[in-house]
């Protein structure tokens, strides 16, 4: 072996250990257990920042908005702990300063609109639901679709179930629509849905099915970070984008099914077919429904917009006649939940009565708290196993 050739190696050896070794020095060397949960299911949190002058923490487990100050030590850690939390997936920052930040202790964390959030659980109860168990997995995939309606390639994330690619069996399909300042990445990540999937079907509790999660912003075609635009899109609310209540998604659902059904295999019959959503995507599931009768045999309304300011659209014009139809068309299922410390309580108490007037059948239920990811998850684990029976 020549000597220019052995220099070649070891510069090209050096390179890529360099680069395998990229975040050495990013640790931290002066570590604090900065999360810590307790045998009586409190939980301590920690954040060591010696110079700072106010350390709050803020957890979807507080009944306020305000952030909980935390006790600082003569160490410069600062301490806080919670009251008993029920087993659940909660969320939480800290403030420091007026700076929100996630916890620089905690790997974990999610992304709910434009913030980032650190994560943890609590066992005993729904909380297992949400977590990886030693029992059979589906598999989630993102994929493209042609929207000849919204002119635009779009992005979905879809669930199948267990066993799905070594069987030939036709499934049941469940679309899940995400709320406002969501899209398609929402509910696997804050929803948890393919864990709760497969620990549902691994006890048996409901029918293997596949899970459509479409991106439900007419006017982008997929989650930030994912479109062409790179990093130019940031997060936002989906009522500062074009198209949030022209009634041109809900024209275009149509695709999203044809999709579905010509490239997976899925049963196609309208009692096979499940729709539901949380927040907007309850006044998508509403609306959707309603101008197709023939469609959905389930229905679920998640903490649902029944109404929008500046709605422009046939779309959503003579309501209880399509109600009516609705109702004429026959379904299995008309689920609504809805928290009663909800912004959105008051509108949802107005449409059970509307549809008491209109004689339409549905179940309700009324959990505590308000417009939170802990209801929504809570509702798709009572949702997904009155599905197709």
């Amino acid at each position: 072996m020549n000597k220019k050739l052995i220099i070649y190696i070891i510069f090209f050896l050096m390179g890529g250990l360099l680069f395998a070794q990229q975040n050495i020095g990013s640790q931290k060397g002066d570590t604090i257990i900065s999360l810590e949960l307790n045998i009586d299911n409190t939980v301590t949190f920690r954040l060591k920042s010696p110079k700072a002058s106010s350390v709050a923490i803020r957890g979807d487990w507080m009944s306020t908005h305000e952030p909980a100050p935390m006790k600082k030590s003569g160490d410069g850690i600062w301490t806080y702990t919670t009251d008993v939390l029920s087993s659940d997936l909660y969320m939480y920052t800290f403030n420091v300063d007026g700076s929100q930040i996630i916890d620089p202790g905690n790997v974990f964390s999610l992304r709910d609109v434009n913030s980032l959030f650190s994560k943890f659980y609590i066992n005993g109860g729904k909380g297992d639901y949400y977590q990886v168990h030693d029992s059979p997995h589906g598999n989630v995939t993102r994929t493209w679709y042609e929207s000849k309606v919204l002119k635009m390639n779009r992005r979905m994330t879809i669930y199948t179930p267990p066993g799905y690619e070594a069987n030939t069996e036709s499934y049941p399909v469940l679309y899940l629509l995400h709320g406002s300042g969501g899209d398609e990445e929402a509910w696997i990540t804050l929803g948890c849905v393919s864990r709760i999937m497969d620990n549902l079907i691994a006890e048996g509790k409901v029918e293997p099915m596949i899970v459509v999660m479409p991106n439900g912003n007419a006017s982008k075609e997929a989650a930030p970070g994912e479109t062409p635009e790179n990093l130019s899109y940031t997060p936002m609310m989906s009522h500062e984008l074009p198209g949030f209540t022209d009634g041109i998604y809900e024209l275009s659902f149509h695709e999203i099914i044809h999709f579905i059904e010509k490239y997976y295999r899925v049963k196609s019959e309208k009692n096979t077919r499940a729709i539901a959503g949380l927040s907007m995507g309850g006044f998508h599931s509403l609306y959707i429904s309603a101008n197709n009768p023939e469609l959905f045999d389930y229905i679920g309304l998640f903490s649902p917009a029944i109404k929008f300011p500046g709605i422009k659209s046939a779309i959503y014009n003579d309501l209880d006649t399509k109600l009516f139809l609705l109702k004429e068309n026959e379904y299995e299922l008309y689920w609504i939940g809805c928290g009663n410390k909800d912004f959105l309580f008051n509108d949802v108490k107005k449409y059970l009565n509307r549809l008491d007037s209109l004689g339409l059948s549905y179940t309700y239920d009324e959990s505590t708290r308000g417009h939170i990811w802990s209801n929504w998850r809570a509702y798709l684990l009572e949702f997904a196993p009155l599905l197709f029976k």
